[in-house]
């Protein structure tokens, strides 16, 4: 039998992700309350994955549900999505020739079995110029975006280096995602078809 899986995110990147593992999926943002006190990034990074696969199994208690939660860190300060292009281009200025982290959570949830994984991946960012700022803000891209960038924006292209797991920072770690599906739900995939995925560390711990 064909078990139904949902991702419960909002995110456009993380269906795109998913997909790389050649699944048929449903996507059903969960509707959670993320604020929270907690402020070591890898507690609440999974703390949050884990609520939204719960509170997507509530509203499809026959599925297999996938949340995820990334963020970025800056000398042990999470940076959110920023409120407006100042904050956007104040933020992209922060991180420019620095090297941060970016943590991601993920869980699966399927009736009452539930596992989840943290993955942190290390960014060194370019030397872009503030002109090179400007446009991008203008384009509008970093305003929903944690830490105000797209590793993967085709023209901006910040990372200088990335040191990790690349789909982690763009919003779903693939192999932990694959891992984490054959433990909780007995689904297998195939592995990820990216090209930067071969070359991953996540890989060694996949099964």
């Amino acid at each position: 039998m064909v078990q139904r899986i949902v991702l419960a995110s909002g995110s456009a990147r993380r269906p795109e992700l998913l997909a790389g593992l050649g699944l048929e999926f449903e996507v059903a943002p969960a509707n959670i309350d993320e604020t929270s006190a907690e402020r070591d990034p890898a507690v609440l990074t999974e703390m949050l994955a884990l609520l939204k696969a719960r509170a997507g199994v509530t509203t499809a208690p026959d599925a297999v549900v996938i949340g995820a939660d990334t963020l970025v860190v800056l000398d042990g300060q999470i940076i959110g999505k920023p409120a407006d292009a100042d904050a956007a281009r104040a933020t992209l200025e922060a991180l420019r020739e620095r090297t941060h982290k970016v943590v991601s959570g993920v869980a699966v949830v399927a009736g009452h079995r539930a596992a989840s994984r943290v993955v942190t991946t290390h960014v060194t960012m370019r030397a872009y110029t503030d002109e090179e700022i400007a446009a991008y803000v203008a384009s509008g891209d970093p305003l929903d975006k944690s830490g105000a960038y797209a590793v993967q924006h085709p023209t901006f292209a910040p990372a200088a280096r990335v040191d990790g797991c690349i789909c982690s920072v763009v919003g779903l770690p693939l192999w932990a995602t694959r891992r984490l599906l054959r433990e909780v739900a007995g689904i297998d995939t195939g592995a990820p078809a990216f090209g930067r995925c071969r070359f991953c560390p996540e890989r060694e711990s996949a099964p």
